[in-house]
């Protein structure tokens, strides 16, 4: 066989390599972990400590229970401040992070990378331009997200709003509302959307947003967690936060908001009581 034919042969194969690892890999590694059963200290810690898994009909629990399965085996957790993960923190985080994309595709995660997990609230320091002037600012967080697939929590945040179901707070659920913002690469309020839909989206949300800062602006008892006020990107996190903990008041409040988001998330919580 003649050195030109060996190379060939060897380019061919990396090529087929190649396109099997970009295109189908991915698939063909899920198919494979799925096939693995869910382990039943799983499902026990779904149930105590994510509320809406216990209302959802069996098929939404199976789905809910296979976006964990693969969340947990795709997302490496880091505990921060000495603090230690294990399996009630890490499915703890992932069955909230997942009730977004339960009518979802999984792959809107695909960006996702890492979970930093701190015990508590946690300080950052970041530089603050005025002009030519530059300081730096210290700000105390319960969590954020990052548009290079990191997110960090504060534990006993996330543990709050676990455990407080009927309350307007929670961390995981606002946090991963900011990565599929990402999506189409900003967090901007609006996540990616088109035709009609990006229309109708853009028209009822920026009503809603002045609607909100106006009644904040005339001290007026506010409907949402007055944080949703600071920026479009809050004001999509803290409604998705609140359509999942809260769905009742946000119906009551916002019925056309509440009907924008069940079309995005292709779920309806009032379904599920």
């Amino acid at each position: 066989m003649s050195s030109g034919l060996i190379f060939a042969v060897f380019a061919i194969a990396a090529i087929a390599l190649a396109v099997f690892y970009l295109f189908f890999y991915r698939r063909w590694r899920r198919r494979r972990e799925l096939q693995r059963p869910f382990p039943p200290q799983w499902r026990a810690l779904l149930t105590e400590r994510v509320p809406l898994y216990n209302r959802l009909p069996a098929h939404l629990k199976t789905d809910l229970e296979q976006r964990v399965q693969l969340f947990l085996s795709e997302k490496t957790f880091y505990g921060c401040d000495g603090f230690e993960v294990d399996d009630t923190v890490r499915l703890t985080i992932a069955g909230h992070a997942c009730l977004p994309i339960l009518a979802r595709p999984y792959s809107n995660y695909d960006e996702v990378r890492s979970i930093l997990v701190y015990p508590s609230a946690y300080q950052v320091t970041e530089p603050r331009h005025n002009g030519m002037i530059v300081d730096t600012a210290h700000e105390v967080r319960a969590g954020e997200a990052s548009s290079m697939g990191q997110v960090v929590l504060s534990w006993d945040d996330c543990e709050s709003g676990a455990l407080s179901p009927d309350s307007h707070h929670n961390v995981i659920i606002h946090e991963f509302a900011h990565q599929l913002d990402y999506l189409d690469g900003s967090a901007d309020g609006a996540p990616p959307l088109a035709g009609a839909q990006a229309q109708h989206w853009q028209h009822t949300m920026s009503e809603a947003y002045a609607h909100l800062q106006q009644s904040l602006r005339h001290r007026q008892t506010s409907w949402l967690d007055p944080y949703g006020a600071t920026e479009p990107a809050e004001f999509f996190a803290v409604l998705t936060e609140t359509f999942f903990q809260q769905p009742a008041h946000l119906f009551d409040e916002q019925p056309q908001v509440y009907e924008t988001l069940c079309g995005f998330y292709r779920f309806n919580p009032l379904d599920y009581p």
